[in-house]
């Protein structure tokens, strides 16, 4: 604003100053009305990956269990908001506070501010309730209902909020938006969440599906896994763009603006930022998808739909740290290595008999882990200073920075894993022990959407039960082939 109206004053001859000043003010009106309409939208598209979250989940369990996987995606967003509201975005965002909790903006009070408008909130809201998301998937087809909802309203109005305050606060004890005392003298960078979103997620449904156990006939009496596969590779496809379609708001929108520059005047500014981010995050995921293409073809003679989509989702998983920081050649790396990370893990899973039927934890746990590591050694000094102006020009490792930001990155992981094992591991168990985590055998069997939801999601009827509840659709019925003349 002051350089803006010192430039034009001059321009305007003598008592142009206040004209400087006025025109400079719907400047900057304009910018602040750009920056949240750009917020917004990357908020919509964040949330629009809800839609992808239920698709996935629905093509990879048991046409039995459908409804159920459904109703849970449904309510991790719609308990997670109100749960957000309440208390997740103050303790995440409530400035000022100390550095492990936010104190201040319980139920949006004082917002909006200079600090946070409205959009800022459902931006923040989206990405909560994707974490949620991401447990859900290791525990499905096997968990009670009623566990659903306590996990999901404590995990985003308490464990994630808190994760949320340590790295991406300007007051969190970790972050890289702080103003002095940095951790290292550098700070964690973890632009859009490989490590707050995805590293929690996985981790906690890991200590779900640890806690209750595989699904009945996951493996046989010998040990041996048994794939238990799921009804519709056409939803799982579907789930997966929708997944990609919108990273692009999760990743490049975690800039929150768009029309800041950096030389005044100049044609690169935020706003190629955030095309070089959507950049890297495709090159990420498409990597990968053909890394594990090749990799399973290897492995199992196949060439496996499934596989891919979960690659693909894998290598956006790990750019998601970096995004913002790395080079697009550094992104094919992370993409690379983001394959054969979860390969790995699922090489891992099989042999200590680990059910986890999305490979939720095992792809955002995984590859989060990895993204966060791969940041610390691939993070550019040129796009760091751009991103982090305020911070110490710590960069990565194998770019020549030295030690100390990989040493930061390596601290997140440790504790975001610690943390999310001792609360949403305590809570699992205790959940267990009361006997509201898992099904009955029976339910199991017979699948929880007849069960307890009423109804199968796929009904299949012959005409004289045409009256009974539920989606009717008739056979077709077959007729004798007239004898030809």
């Amino acid at each position: 604003m002051a350089t803006c109206s010192q430039d034009l004053a001059p321009l305007l001859g003598v008592n142009g100053t206040g004209a400087a000043d006025y025109i400079c003010s719907k400047f900057s009106d304009a910018s602040y009305a750009v920056d949240n309409t750009y917020l917004l939208f990357s908020a919509y598209l964040v949330f629009s990956m809800q839609l992808g979250f239920a698709m996935l989940c629905a093509g990879s369990v048991r046409a039995k269990n459908t409804m159920n996987i459904m109703l849970t995606n449904v309510l991790d967003a719609a308990t997670g908001g109100l749960f957000y509201y309440l208390f997740g975005f103050a303790f995440a965002f409530g400035s000022p506070s100390n550095g492990f909790i936010g104190r201040h903006n319980f139920a949006l009070e004082s917002i909006p501010s200079s600090s946070f408008d409205y959009s800022n909130f459902l931006y923040q809201w989206a990405f909560a309730i994707a974490a949620a998301g991401i447990t859900s998937g290791s525990i499905a087809e096997r968990t009670q209902f009623v566990a659903y909802l306590i996990y999901s309203s404590f995990l985003t109005g308490f464990v994630y909020p808190v994760v949320s305050h340590w790295f991406w606060a300007t007051d969190g004890w970790a972050s890289a938006l702080r103003t002095d005392d940095f951790l290292f003298g550098s700070g964690v960078i973890d632009f859009a969440g490989s490590g707050v979103v995805h590293i929690v997620g996985g981790v906690a449904g890991l200590w779900g599906a640890l806690i209750e156990g595989p699904r009945i006939g996951r493996f046989d009496h010998s040990g041996r896994s048994v794939a238990l596969r799921g009804h519709s590779a056409t939803l799982v496809v579907l789930g997966t763009f929708m997944l990609w379609f919108g990273w692009y708001g999760f990743n490049p929108g975690s800039f929150n603006k768009i029309s800041s520059f950096y030389t005044s005047g100049d044609y690169y500014g935020q706003w190629s930022a955030v095309g070089r981010t959507a950049v890297t995050t495709t090159l990420a995921g498409c990597t990968a998808a053909l890394t594990t293409l090749f990799g399973k073809r290897i492995l199992t003679g196949h060439w496996n739909v499934t596989d891919v989509c979960n690659g693909l989702l894998g290598g956006f998983a790990a750019i998601t740290s970096g995004c913002s920081v790395v080079e697009p050649w550094a992104a094919i790396i992370c993409g690379f290595v983001a394959a054969l990370v979860l390969i790995g893990c699922n090489k891992l899973a099989e042999k200590v008999k680990y059910d986890d039927p999305l490979e939720a934890a095992q792809l955002h746990g995984g590859c989060g882990t990895w993204g966060v590591i791969f940041t610390g050694l691939f993070a550019s000094e040129k796009l760091v200073k751009q991103v982090y102006p305020n911070r110490p020009a710590k960069y990565g490792l194998f770019m020549g920075g030295g030690g100390k930001l990989f040493a930061a990155q390596i601290i997140q992981i440790l504790v975001i894993v610690g943390w999310v094992s001792a609360t949403m591991g305590t809570l699992f168990y205790f959940l267990h022990k009361f006997g509201l985590l898992r099904i009955s055998v029976e339910d199991e069997m017979a699948g929880m959407d007849l069960t307890r939801h009423g109804g199968l999601a796929y009904v299949y009827h012959d005409e004289d039960e045409s009256q009974k509840n539920g989606i009717q659709m008739r056979k077709i019925e077959s007729f004798p082939t007239p004898p030809s003349v």
